[in-house]
């Protein structure tokens, strides 16, 4: 498949970036600044984009398969990264006739009702607070996401770490996660791994998959 993949100089993304080269497709990352991507594979295009600025991205659009997206910031201030930077590669998408999206989010933005008191508490009074405007930008991010009638993938991750990739972690399908085991997080290695596994799976379309070991 001929992929391109949005935020991929961050954790995941540039783990996504080499899974999906070690699995044999043509990936195209679009970064801010190339000359930092130190990532070299005969499969490999680098471009300069920003989601920011549409024309830099829509010409790379053209011809390809499916979209993952791991764009993300790395404050806590107001951002529109993750609203406007997909709206603008789902217009993108649109104009190239492309249909397959993933991109993620975050588990936290819904809190199902058999979550426990002390996790309850910890998310809305700590979790939700601390990163307000992250997770008030990647609700707009999903609207746009369910509004744009694509093959979408929206991923809900719960707390990242920097572990290694294990391919053994639980998923829930346009359901809660079940709270018997606990949400212990999820490495960005296994996130990515499950980005890509997600790919060609029709059941994943127009879905929300929650993921934790």
């Amino acid at each position: 498949m001929k992929l391109i993949v949005f935020g991929a100089t961050g954790g995941t993304g540039r783990q996504a970036v080499e899974l999906l080269l070690a699995a044999g497709h043509e990936v195209t990352a679009v970064v801010r600044q190339p000359d930092k991507f130190e990532m070299f594979h005969e499969r490999l295009i680098v471009i300069r984009g920003d989601v920011f600025a549409p024309s830099t991205i829509q010409s790379a659009m053209v011809g390809k398969d499916a979209v993952l997206s791991a764009l993300g910031v790395n404050h806590r201030q107001p951002t529109t990264v993750y609203s406007e930077g997909t709206d603008h590669v789902i217009r993108a998408m649109r104009n190239a006739g492309v249909h397959r999206l993933i991109c993620l989010s975050a588990s936290a933005l819904e809190i199902p009702p058999d979550t426990r008191f002390m996790p309850r508490l910890i998310i809305q009074l700590i979790v939700r607070r601390l990163f307000k405007h992250l997770y008030e930008d990647m609700e707009r991010m999903e609207q746009n996401v369910r509004r744009s009638a694509l093959d979408w993938t929206i991923i809900r991750p719960p707390r990242l770490t920097n572990g290694s990739r294990t391919g053994t972690y639980r998923i829930a399908v346009n359901r809660p996660m079940t709270k018997a085991k606990g949400l212990r997080g999820i490495s960005r290695a296994d996130l990515a791994d499950c980005m890509v596994d997600l790919l060609n799976n029709p059941a994943s379309y127009q879905s929300l998959i929650e993921i934790s070991y």
